[in-house]
Parts: C-alpha cells; structure tokens; sequence
C-alpha cells in the first residue's frame, strides 16, 4: 500500500477570483471556448469551471485527459437547474426540459468532461455535505492503490439560490489536482491518506466563512500549502467536526 501520493498539477477559479487573493491564491479565469458551442450552450457555470481547472491541472501535469479516471466532488451539483425542476413540479407544470432534465443529475460535470476528451476511464461523483472535499481525496487514494498511473480529483460548487441555504452558495468556485501513486523528479508535493484528526486544527475565521459560503472551499487549505511550500503540514480537509485532515509534505 501507497500511503502517497504525489501531486503533479493544481488549479482553481472562483466566480469572484479577488476573493481568492484573500488566500494568497490566484485563481484563473473561466475558458468557455474549451467546450464546443452545442456543448457550451447547455452547460451550466459551475460545469465551465470544473472543466477550465481540470484541463488547466491536466496541462500542468503534462497527461492526457482521456487516460484519466476521475473523481468530481461537489455538494450541490447542478443545484439551479435542480431547484428550477423542482419549482416546475411542485407548479404542476405540464412539460419538463428534456435539457434541464439531462442536465440536473449529480454526475452531469462528469459526463461532460468525458464527453468533451472521449474519456472512458471510470469516473466517481462523490457528494458528502461538509466532508465532500475529503471523501473526494480518499476516493482517489483509493483508485490509486488498485492501480499505477494518475487519478484527476475536481472539487466545485455552483451559486446556489439565494433561499435554499444562505449563506451557502455565496460563490461558485472550482479547483482541481492531479494525483499521482508514480512520482516523477518534477513532483515536488505528496498528500497521504484522508485520516480523521485526531485533535481541531486551526481553521481562520476567514476561511471557515469563505467556506459556508463556498462549500468547494474546503481544497483551499491544501493549495495554500502548496503555494507557501508548507512541507510536513498537516492540513485539514473539512471546517466541521469531525475533522479531515492529510499530512502534506515534499518528495524529498
């Protein structure tokens, strides 16, 4: 067993990217021309994000999209175009979007990314309220210890209605990384396994709000340690209790 794994390429945008610099974090702007017009036309914010970061880390990681299983990680999912079937239901609406309908199950980010590389690797939709960002992390631990090569992890959140859970949904936000179980010498950065924390860690009050705001936000501790070369830190994955964490340290 691989408790490692090295990461080869990381990403993230935010509906509003100046919130990010909070963080010490820049994040990159939404390319709504990676999707072709038929495909751009149905998909929603969130969808255009998730792909804009995945082929941003893909890229950096220098692998082929289409030879990578994948994990999508997200609370909500396409939660407008959830909520708008759901407002046409409960109005006794006759006819219901076929595209909206297409288009509101939780994996649609992923069939979207597939469809987009003529990707056929496996892929897991994960949705797990607070602990999403970390069983999202495990998931992708755990394909990689079945087989050698790269795992794509995507962590996003839509805007939400503003009546469904406020404050949650504030932003949409997005990130991704590539993982790795075969390091490289270019690899500088390795996470282990999601454990459960043993004690709190400290979590800022700017980050616990940013992330009641922006559920995603949870992957941002891990980009801040990547970003300030925070070796052998332990980083949380989760704001809540009980508390995810990961050891990030370097290949060293």
């Amino acid at each position: 067993m691989n408790n490692h794994l090295t990461i080869k390429g990381v990403a993230i945008c935010c509906s509003e990217n100046d919130k990010l610099k909070d963080f010490g974090l820049n994040g990159i702007e939404v390319d709504k021309q990676l999707m072709p017009a038929n495909l751009r036309r149905r998909a929603s914010l969130t969808t255009k994000m998730a792909i804009t970061v995945a082929t941003e880390a893909c890229k950096q990681a220098n692998v082929n999209p289409a030879d990578l299983p994948s994990v999508f990680a997200s609370v909500g999912g396409e939660i407008q175009v959830t909520d708008a079937l759901c407002l046409a239901l409960s109005e006794h609406q006759a006819a219901i979007s076929p595209t909206q309908f297409h288009n509101s199950v939780h994996n649609t980010t992923a069939g979207y990314w597939g469809i987009l590389h003529q990707c056929y690797q496996p892929t897991t939709a994960i949705a797990a309220v607070d602990d999403t960002f970390a069983m999202g992390l495990l998931e992708a631990w755990m394909l990689l210890q079945q087989q050698p090569g790269d795992v794509l992890l995507v962590c996003y959140d839509e805007l939400w209605p503003d009546y469904l859970a406020p404050p949650m949904g504030s932003y949409a936000l997005a990130a991704a990384l590539v993982l790795s179980n075969t390091a490289t010498k270019n690899d500088l950065f390795t996470v282990t396994r999601p454990t459960l924390s043993k004690s709190s860690l400290s979590i800022s009050p700017a980050l616990i709000d940013f992330t009641q705001r922006s559920p995603a936000a949870s992957v941002i501790p891990l980009l801040m340690a990547i970003n300030n070369l925070s070796a052998d830190t332990v980083i949380p994955l989760n704001v809540n209790q009980p508390q995810w964490s990961t050891q990030f340290g370097n290949t060293d």
